[in-house]
């Protein structure tokens, strides 16, 4: 008897501790959201955290069979890749060159890759390094077998060098890719497609089946240093060594945030979002050196220069969640952008690997920027980013997907404080408009200026810049001259004032606005929150018109609707889940005095478009964008207004969250009884004292402590509803104190 309960008391302890032994990064599924509802598809995407290297398998989603090939690299996310690779075996004829192959089971991971192809039962495994990667083939059968490589654009060559190495450069958007490979079996024969001009080979490898390994570095700087990348990651034939060093780098980022409770489905829609927050932005500083598409030049530098950052997507929480986690890292890409602006002249808006991408509306690097110093991220040039910030908001275009000089619309829009909106069938006259898609956007383009312009006046007050603070003040009320009282809604005016008619505020398109309507658009301006609320009527009409969001009929077919805004995608009425500029919309209500209806509309949101299966992404997941929402929003908190360091409190999915602090702190909230019942705020407590507020501080985070929030069945809507205690916005934070 005293045996079997040893036994079992030994039986327990093991199992005790192999639970508590389980890795976070065995919760990651990236299949999830792998099917594009109207839009993008997520990619099961093989990398380090921001690296050069990311490798995911060429197909339309993950409901197409057939694999085309493999890169080996994706240089910008959803944009372009270079360098195709596939294992492909039988008779060399027409069709072997573009050939799509059948795949059978996956297994994906952050860090490693395998697929067997069911005609050949070929298999493919991947893992990689930061500048460098891993392919290993087993073919299995006496067929012929080849790799065979190509170019995805139309500029560039690949040859062999010597009897077991390849080379080849790629040119894509002005710039050019390098990779150096070498395989483990001498070459038996190279076939070219065209010899002369060497863009697609196969690489034969004889008939015998075999194990086949295939290691490569990249770099944008020339094929030396591409083979210089792979000696100095990956100098030997050890493709397990490189798998578990992956693994071991993902382990110890993913071990930064630890759940207790919730469901093994939440856990992996946690966990799957955080992997994705890791995509983007990318070092490509190459061990003492980098290319920078902004001058053209190699630079000598030991600091890291990042690129690949969609900051009208990233600006809101992908940035912030950066900065609690790595910190460091976080002004590292700050820096980069400063770097940029020194060598190309403006404050770039997306900054890819080729040059800027000036995609969308807004100068949200100012918000970015004014975030990070805020909240106390104080080392990097504050008197160089202001200059650039400045001169994009005064001296540059505003005109979406565009930058350079300004425009008869730029001088327009700096004397009357609006973009002039054309009229039904009236044509452009401004040739840098793009035509015939993105348009004006005139009234997005005003309100995303005037909140970017409120976070330059902020850094012109830390730096001491009256005239320019009061300057930028003023034009952070800009929003103001495109929002129609009597109608209460954001409305387009045509250059001589007056308000344009007709005009239906759901289908107004990319003339007046970007990627949504004015339904999203009416609760954009997140730095004046309070004063945007007055405009509606004060707090109380703005909680109706709030509540009306998620109720309103379309005023149409669905098809027309997306028709119109595709991007507007997972909607609940007017409220669009599926693009960035709503994501701080449901935490609107804790600046209203009802944070019981923020909590109800969280959960609902997490629930219905947050899943775990191949539709769990409600649009574009934007290489982080969306999924460092989810992040925040599971854990229980997010950040409305970036420039104001203060989080807002929503519904915790999980009974416990402990975030591990680059400080050696950590920060633990704590939702007691949380459940998908239970998603309500009874009580609050930081740090053992009660907190009947719906907000907390990045110093309250980043000191360490504990928020515990004990959760109910139903709403307590006495907690958070005073109006001394609501969140800050512009008239009543002060920039510095962080309080």
């Amino acid at each position: 008897m005293t045996n079997n309960w040893l036994l079992l008391l030994l039986l327990g302890t093991i199992l005790s501790c192999s639970q508590k032994n389980d890795s976070n990064l065995d919760f990651v599924d990236p299949s999830i959201g792998g099917i594009g509802v109207i839009l993008e598809p997520t990619r099961p995407t093989v990398h380090l955290p921001n690296s050069m290297v990311r490798v995911f398998p060429m197909r339309k989603d993950h409901l197409d069979d057939q694999i085309g090939n493999f890169q080996l690299t994706n240089t910008s996310h959803r944009l372009y890749s270079v360098f195709a690779l596939m294992p492909v075996s039988g008779t060399v004829n027409s069709e072997i060159w573009s050939k799509r192959y059948v795949y059978g089971p996956e297994v994906q991971s952050p860090y490693y890759y395998k697929t067997t192809f069911e005609n050949s039962g070929t298999s493919l495994e991947f893992s990689p390094q930061a500048r460098s990667g891993y392919f290993r083939f087993q073919f299995i059968d006496n067929e012929e077998h080849y790799l065979r490589m190509g170019l995805f654009n139309d500029v560039g060559e690949i040859d062999t060098l010597g009897r077991r190495a390849i080379a080849g450069t790629e040119v894509f958007a002005g710039v050019t890719a390098y990779f150096y490979a070498e395989i483990d079996a001498d070459i038996a024969e190279i076939k070219y497609q065209n010899s002369a001009d060497k863009k697609k080979l196969l690489i034969a490898i004889g008939n015998k089946a075999q194990m086949l390994s295939f290691r490569y570095g990249v770099s944008y700087i020339s094929v030396d240093q591409a083979k210089q990348n792979l000696s100095n990651e990956i100098p030997g034939w050890d493709f397990e060594s490189v798998k578990n060093n992956a693994r071991d780098v993902w382990e110890e980022a993913f071990s930064q945030i630890n759940v207790e409770g919730g469901s093994t489905a939440q856990k992996s829609v946690f966990y799957t979002a955080l992997y994705r927050s890791y995509e983007r932005m990318v070092d490509i500083n190459e061990y003492g050196s980098y290319y920078s598409a902004y001058d053209h030049q190699i630079h000598e530098s030991d600091e890291p220069f990042f690129v690949d950052n969609w900051i009208w997507d990233n600006y809101i929480a992908l940035e912030p969640l950066h900065m609690i986690l790595n910190p460091d890292m976080a002004t590292e890409r700050i820096k980069s952008y400063i770097k940029m602006y020194e060598q190309g002249g403006y404050m770039p808006s997306f900054a890819l690997v080729f040059g800027d991408w000036p995609a969308m509306t807004g100068n949200f690097s100012a918000s970015w920027m004014a975030d990070a110093w805020f909240k106390g991220l104080r080392d990097f040039d504050l008197e160089t980013a202001y200059a650039g910030l400045k001169k994009n908001s005064l001296d540059a275009t505003l005109i979406p997907w565009a930058n350079g000089p300004k425009t008869v619309l730029d001088d327009f829009y700096n004397e009357h404080g609006y973009m002039p909106g054309l009229r039904p069938g009236e044509v452009e006259t401004v040739e840098k408009v793009s035509l015939p898609w993105e348009r004006r956007q005139s009234v997005s383009v005003t309100i995303d200026n005037s909140y970017s312009d409120w976070c330059i006046a902020q850094l012109a007050n830390e730096l001491n810049y009256e005239k320019d603070h009061k300057l930028f003040l003023s034009r952070a009320e800009n929003y103001k001259n495109v929002f129609r009282v009597e109608k209460g809604f954001v409305w387009p005016k045509d250059k001589e004032g007056a308000w344009i008619e007709p005009y239906n505020p759901s289908l107004a398109d990319r003339i007046y606005f970007t990627e949504n309507n004015a339904f999203t658009y009416n609760w954009a301006m997140k730095s004046d929150l309070h004063g945007l609320f007055e405009l509606m009527g004060g707090p109380l009409k703005a909680e109706e018109k709030l509540d009306q969001l998620f109720r309103e009929e379309l005023g149409t077919t669905k098809f027309r609707f997306w028709y119109t805004q595709p991007d507007a995608s997972g909607l609940v009425g007017q409220f669009v889940m599926g693009n960035e500029p709503s994501f701080h919309i449901p935490y609107l209500y804790n600046y209203l005095g009802a944070p019981w209806k923020t909590q109800k509309r969280i959960r609902m949101l997490l629930e219905t478009f947050f899943t775990d299966n191949l539709f769990g992404i409600p649009g574009d997941e934007d290489g982080g964008g969306m999924s460092s929402f989810i992040v925040f929003s599971m854990m229980g908190f997010f950040q409305v207004t970036p420039g104001i360091p203060v989080y807002t409190i929503g519904s915790p999915v999980f009974e416990k969250v402990s975030i591990d602090l680059p400080n050696g702190k950590a920060f633990t909230l704590i939702a007691e009884n949380s459940s998908e019942t239970n998603k309500y705020i009874q009580e609050a407590f930081l740090n053992g004292k009660p907190m009947n507020k719906a907000w907390f501080t990045h110093k309250d985070l980043i000191k360490g402590g504990s928020l515990k929030l004990i959760m109910g069945s139903h709403p307590n809507k006495q907690w958070g509803s005073n109006k001394e205690d609501l969140p800050p916005s512009s008239l009543d934070y002060y920039p510095g104190s962080n309080e």
